[in-house]
């Protein structure tokens, strides 16, 4: 047998790719996967949508502002791993700034990967001044 053994950045960007199927946002599904630097330990899940027993729509037709909690935010909600324990964050997309924020106060996140552009970048910038790596991932992983 011939085929190549995925990494585990493939395996786990496409993991909150198949979470990112569960969000009920119309505009933009997007999943995260928080994992353990040795890739050993998936430590949350998340992806966007409303808050939980209201209905699995948006709140509003407004881009950038149609109610849903982001991916990000959910997953750092579910990680009840402790601030010091070193993390890496796989996304569907490039986080917005307010949840590279929220990543950075979860605290241990060294690296960010993600597969596609977010409409805005300035999250790359916030996040490697605190010294969080960010990679974008081709498309084919």
């Amino acid at each position: 047998m011939s085929e190549t053994r995925p990494s585990f950045q493939k395996i786990y960007l496409r993991l909150a790719r198949e979470l990112a199927r569960r969000s009920t946002c119309k505009r933009l599904q997007v999943g995260t996967v928080i994992t353990s630097t040795d890739f050993r330990k998936v430590l949350a899940v998340g992806y966007n949508g409303n808050a939980t027993g209201l209905p699995n729509t948006c709140d509003r037709d407004e881009p950038g502002n149609c109610g849903c909690l982001h991916s990000e935010e959910n997953a750092v909600i579910n990680c009840d791993s402790p601030r010091a324990m070193e993390k890496l964050v796989f996304v569907t997309h490039l986080p917005c700034v307010g949840c590279a924020k929220r990543l950075i106060n979860l605290g241990g996140v060294r690296r960010i990967y993600y597969g596609e552009d977010y409409r805005v970048r300035d999250s790359i910038a916030l996040l490697r001044s605190v010294g969080i790596e960010v990679e974008q991932l081709s498309p084919d992983e």
